[in-house]
């Protein structure tokens, strides 16, 4: 298959281009072309084109790269709209946020505890803290909340 495409020539930070009726597996710098249609460069925007050839080649068959078909619609050997020719800016898509729903109730304490930070300081003496020490240490009463009674079958069931 034939394409119509840009071949850079020139030299570095000086680009110009041939427009060359090529092979498509050929790369473009290949040197083997069928068919130089035109030239173009872009810093002084001088552009020569053989508009005959590159219809006759087209209707021949033969593809137009996109960014060739930009300028040759601008040039107006042909009609229609141009296309984008930069590749689409991908932003990066946040993972959706999934709410967990609460695996169960958080059991109910009777009685607020305090901490350390919301009570005033207190002075101890020394000999309140000897007391203290010699105490015997008692372990609270560990009380269990009573477990939920079971539901009759009864009940359930209807």
């Amino acid at each position: 298959m034939l394409m119509i495409r840009f071949q850079r020539i020139g030299r570095k930070n000086d680009p110009a281009f041939r427009m060359l009726v090529l092979e498509k597996a050929s790369g473009p710098k290949a040197g083997k072309y069928v068919d130089l249609v035109g030239t173009y460069n872009p810093k002084t925007k001088a552009v020569t084109l053989q508009p005959e050839r590159i219809k006759d080649w087209v209707a021949k068959g033969a593809q137009v790269s996109p960014s060739l078909m930009n300028l040759l619609i601008s040039k107006g050997v042909f009609e229609g709209k141009k296309k984008n020719v930069l590749p689409m800016k991908t932003y990066p898509v946040p993972a959706p946020v999934v709410e967990e729903a609460p695996a169960a109730p958080a059991p109910v304490a009777e009685a607020p505890v305090e901490t350390a930070a919301e009570e005033a300081p207190v002075e101890v003496t020394p000999e309140e803290v000897a007391t203290v020490e010699e105490a015997p240490v008692e372990e609270a009463a560990v009380e269990e909340a009573p477990a939920e009674e079971a539901a009759p079958a009864e009940e359930v069931a209807a």
